[in-house]
């Protein structure tokens, strides 16, 4: 009887922890496609109106949020491991994604660095 229950526990855990990784995994794709557009749009904006515009740090913040909510969904993959083998691609998966972060991260504080100077250079002109 209570092999039993465990066992439903356990079917019930590994089914809530699929969709909690399946929902983070989405609202991440959708922040990545949100913000991929709405900087374009900025862009264009900018390209038309001859305004200085910085696509690295909008596309920056939206990529290190989605990122964000996919080093979410693999934690709770955590959970659902059977063995050493999907422990280790899981295991890359997440050094990646967090590289990837500090990449993201690294090339936006540049970035706004360079914004910054350039701010002052034109204030000074």
């Amino acid at each position: 009887m209570l092999e039993n229950i465990i066992a439903q526990y356990k079917e019930m855990l590994y089914l809530v922890a699929e969709i909690a990784a399946s929902t983070l995994e989405l609202i991440g794709i959708l922040i990545i496609i949100v913000g991929s557009v709405r900087a374009l749009v900025r862009l264009i904006q900018c390209l038309l109106k001859k305004h200085p515009f910085h696509v690295v740090v909008d596309l920056g913040k939206a990529l290190s949020l989605a990122l964000e909510f996919k080093m979410g969904a693999e934690i709770i993959k955590t959970v659902i491991i059977h063995n050493l083998e999907e422990l280790a691609i899981l295991g890359v998966v997440i050094v990646i994604r967090a590289l990837l972060a500090f990449i993201i991260h690294w090339e936006m504080r540049i970035e706004e660095k360079e914004s910054a100077a350039e701010a002052r250079r034109s204030e000074l002109k």
